[in-house]
């Protein structure tokens, strides 16, 4: 991903597809033979001078002068942000909803119902702790840690295998969950409990 105009560009990526070339070379007896390179560029800018050639996206492979593929081993997929306009009203396929959700991610405060899937959930959530200040981060690492905590300490109550007692330690654990703050629902999925015995406790 690249958010800011830089000169040579395109020599720029092509130098940086000869690194993954190059450490596939073996040492002693070798036949040369390589895996598929990939050089993808999500660009916040564009780098197309003339305004006819511009084109949001490019796929660009080695062809002969017929334009015949000489190599399909070595692939360049260049994306130009600023020149995908559809709406989300307008999106057809996967790929036109992964750009959007890449290009107005920065902005979204929720997902909205087109993407309304559990790949951009994920994103969106990853996207969220890493916009935490330190702290923040912080408190969100030890409330998945108190979390996962209480889930090991449920999950290995009920898989002891023993019925008698096992509502009694639903209970404790529980009990331990609302005196550390969770909230009703989280106790109820990890406890088991419904939410009148929890909110009887």
């Amino acid at each position: 991903m690249q958010k800011a105009k830089m000169h040579f560009f395109k020599d720029r990526s092509l130098f940086y597809s000869t690194f993954p070339i190059r450490e596939q070379g073996q040492k002693g007896v070798w036949d040369f033979r390589l895996l598929p390179v990939y050089f993808i560029a999500i660009l916040d800018f564009i780098y197309d001078e003339q305004e006819d050639e511009r084109k949001f996206r490019r796929d660009v492979c080695l062809k002969d002068q017929d334009g015949d593929v000489f190599y399909d081993k070595l692939h360049f997929k260049f994306l130009q942000m600023p020149l995908f306009n559809k709406t989300e009203y307008e999106l057809e396929s996967h790929f036109d909803k992964w750009v959007y959700f890449l290009k107005h991610l920065e902005d979204m405060d929720h997902i909205p119902a087109i993407l309304n899937e559990p790949v951009f959930q994920k994103g969106f959530d990853i996207a969220e702790v890493s916009h935490l200040s330190t702290e923040q981060y912080d408190d969100y690492l030890k409330s998945v840690l108190s979390y996962n905590e209480a889930k090991a300490v449920t999950d290995t109550a009920f898989a002891d295998g023993k019925v008698e007692g096992e509502k009694s330690k639903a209970l404790d654990v529980a009990r331990a969950m609302r005196a550390k703050g969770f909230d009703v629902d989280t106790i109820a999925e990890i406890s088991k409990l419904s939410l009148e015995e929890i909110n009887s406790l």
